[in-house]
């Protein structure tokens, strides 16, 4: 057996059929026919432009964080704490965009203000993250799911706080921004803009340049690899790692400015829509390679439109969408792993 295309498409193949399998055995199990579910879920992604809009929207911030992941996970780093990044991005997105909205600021510079001061805010907390890992030898995963819950509380508090709206706070947020300050859509009807995806595009396109073809990459792997052996040639191990941190938090910032500017125009106590952890997925499924990484997060962004159809229809909850996603990341991962655990058991017998 050797470790060909063939065999790990095969294994790849296999694991998708598994998840699925699985998936319908527990939707069959509540009294509903799976092949439905997956027709209303096909439907509610891609059954009018509209509709199909909204899974480019979605698949905008969510292309954005897993290109982020990508360099975290390739230096050997779980970047957990991308949903505080987001987060955070959306709340200085915010800040700057309340700074300057009653100013003599063009629309357009002040939404493109907003979208750097997004990006340094997601940044900031990633570095954040980055020297708890490398100086205070905190892990990143409890580093970052504690900041993450200190992001989730700064943004509650300044919902009910110091921003809230007139006269009684509200769970939907904040008070909406002007118009003038929404990024420009395609047409009146539609939510899509053509901007962020211009970035998203732009961002993947980065992702894979730098990993793939630059001197840049095949350090952050080599770290990824070994930190060990990567600094006894002479690679600042750490100063990798922080930029790893860096780079990922721009992106996660810029998709909460995203969620900010051309999405909700304010913000709101779920803005980050659980884009991260979804990225973290994605990141997974594709093992970290920039390759099939916009295709796999618009596949998962259509799962999470399409699902809002199963309540309505079939009085299944949309979550089986998130179901779908784990069971896949899930067998895919045990497939990798029974795979390479045949070719070692193959190579100790010849």
């Amino acid at each position: 057996m050797r470790d060909s295309k063939t065999t790990r498409i095969l294994f790849g193949a296999g694991s998708v059929i598994l998840a699925l399998a699985l998936t319908s055995a527990i939707v069959a199990a509540t009294g509903n026919d799976p092949f439905l579910a997956y027709k209303n879920i096909l439907q509610g992604a891609l059954g009018s432009p509209n509709v199909a809009g909204n899974v480019v929207v979605s698949w905008v911030p969510l292309l954005l964080a897993t290109s982020g992941l990508l360099f975290t996970f390739t230096v050997g780093l779980w970047n957990i704490g991308i949903e505080g990044q987001i987060t955070l991005g959306a709340i200085f997105s915010v800040w700057a965009m309340r700074g300057l909205e009653n100013s003599a600021v063009a629309p357009g510079l002040i939404i493109a203000i907003s979208i750097i001061a997004g990006i340094a805010g997601g940044m900031l907390w990633a570095l954040l993250a980055g020297a708890l890992k490398t100086f205070g030898g905190v892990n990143e995963i409890f580093g970052g799911l504690g900041l993450n819950f200190v992001a989730t509380a700064l943004n509650l508090w300044l919902i009910f706080g110091p921003w809230k709206r007139p006269g009684v706070a509200s769970m939907s947020g904040t008070l909406p921004f002007d118009p003038k300050l929404w990024m420009p859509t395609l047409s009146a009807q539609s939510r899509l803009a053509p901007i962020p995806l211009i970035l998203a595009i732009l961002t993947i396109v980065i992702a894979f340049v730098l990993l793939k073809g630059t001197y840049f990459g095949l350090r952050l792997k080599a770290v990824g690899k070994n930190a060990k052996s990567a600094y006894l040639l002479g690679i600042p191990t750490w100063q990798h790692m922080m930029l790893s941190f860096a780079i990922c938090g721009a992106f996660a910032g810029l998709a909460g400015a995203v969620q900010v500017t051309s999405v909700y125009h304010r913000l709101i106590p779920s803005i980050s829509s659980g884009y991260g952890y979804t990225g973290l997925m994605v990141a997974m499924l594709v093992n970290y390679s920039p390759v099939f990484a916009a295709p796999v997060a618009l596949f998962f962004a259509a799962l999470n439109v399409g699902s809002i159809q199963l309540p309505i229809v079939l009085k299944l909850d949309s979550s089986l969408a998130g179901v779908i996603q784990g069971f896949l990341v899930l067998f895919v991962l045990i497939g990798n792993g029974a795979r390479i655990k045949l070719l070692k058991k193959k190579e100790g017998r010849s």
